[in-house]
């Protein structure tokens, strides 16, 4: 009835109003321009998402447009003003230039030990007769000229600066440097040696364990060299004083696992040392500290340093060895025979 309704209602002028609702029937065929009947267009669009999401980033930056470089921009640039090229160079990322070369640096020690003090060989004075004797005569005039110029120049910047003085608080500094570095304090290492001697003071320090004991001093310690030198302006002057130090002392070096690589602690020994101390006298709170030492080369070698090893264990193998099986297997054999007694016999 339905189908010949509408067959009707297509024959006819009258078109029936939309509210009219026609009984419904199901049905698995299409009917066209049926008012019971929604129709949905067929979508032949693919899915957009890919069926393995592993490589979704991936695919995402394969089309991720790129800000290529400009290739021919020299001209652009020598038309920019500075502030259009400190903007683009914000705008790509980069740390503009600066507009000097120079860092700032400061400068509270020497890189070394200018005009550095030679000892007489054997640590004495030859004879004024002989040739040699008087050579060293001469140059020890010289040197004492040079140093007695440069006290002048200390006393500058330091008026009450005394050699014999400086000698006495020379022998402090040096105890307290060598008490630092045994209970390794960083803190009163940096106020009694100079940055140039830090590294060399502490090197491998902390792996050993230092005792050291100052037993007194076999003569007086006194200043047998003094200089100055000015570093980049004539105003900025660093002095450098080198003080003969013959003292008695106990040293032992232990390593890491106790056992003694260097000295004794039972045994003293004499030792005898040139240290320069080096102050910068421009500074109003410049103090003395150590700087260098100076080693002779008539001075008699260095104890070495014994190196220690650990030795580790070998294990021994379990598994026996063919030859030791063949004897087990023997003793094994000569057990199971029968034994036979004297008496029987």
């Amino acid at each position: 009835a339905a189908r010949i309704t509408s067959s009707l209602s297509r024959l006819t002028l009258f078109t029936p109003p939309s509210y009219v609702c026609l009984t419904p029937h199901s049905r698995s065929y299409y009917t066209p321009k049926d008012p019971n009947y929604k129709y949905f267009r067929p979508n032949f669009a693919f899915k957009r998402k890919h069926y393995n999401p592993k490589f979704k980033k991936d695919r995402w930056l394969k089309v991720t447009k790129v800000e290529l470089p400009e290739i021919d921009t020299k001209d652009d640039v020598d038309k920019m003003t500075p502030d259009e090229i400190r903007a683009k160079m914000k705008e790509k990322g980069i740390q503009p230039t600066r507009p000097w070369q120079e860092k700032p640096i400061v400068i509270s020690s020497t890189a070394g030990t200018f005009e550095p003090y030679v000892p007489p060989e054997g640590d004495g004075k030859l004879s004024t007769t002989s040739k040699a004797g008087a050579k060293q005569k001469f140059q020890f005039l010289e040197k004492k000229g040079k140093s007695m110029m440069a006290i002048r120049k200390i006393r500058q910047y330091d008026e009450d600066f005394d050699p014999k003085d400086f000698a006495e608080e020379a022998q402090k500094i040096y105890i307290d440097t060598h008490k630092a570095l045994a209970d390794f304090d960083k803190v009163r290492l940096h106020q009694t040696v100079t940055e140039r001697a830090y590294p060399i003071v502490t090197h491998q320090a902390h792996r050993s364990t230092i005792r050291w004991h100052f037993l007194g001093s076999l003569e007086p310690p006194r200043v047998v060299h003094a200089r100055c030198t000015d570093v980049i302006t004539t105003d900025n002057i660093f002095a450098q004083i080198t003080v003969r130090f013959h003292t008695k002392q106990i040293l032992a070096v232990y390593d890491r696992f106790g056992r003694l690589q260097h000295g004794s602690e039972v045994v003293a020994r004499d030792v005898l040392e040139y240290v320069v101390f080096e102050k910068h006298i421009a500074n109003t709170y410049g103090i003395w500290r150590i700087h260098d030492k100076i080693i002779p080369d008539w001075m008699p070698p260095r104890q070495p340093t014994l190196k220690t090893y650990k030795i580790e264990e070998i294990k021994e193998e379990e598994e026996a060895t063919p030859s030791d099986k063949e004897s087990k297997d023997g003793v094994a054999a000569e057990l199971e025979k029968p034994s036979i007694s004297v008496a029987h016999a």
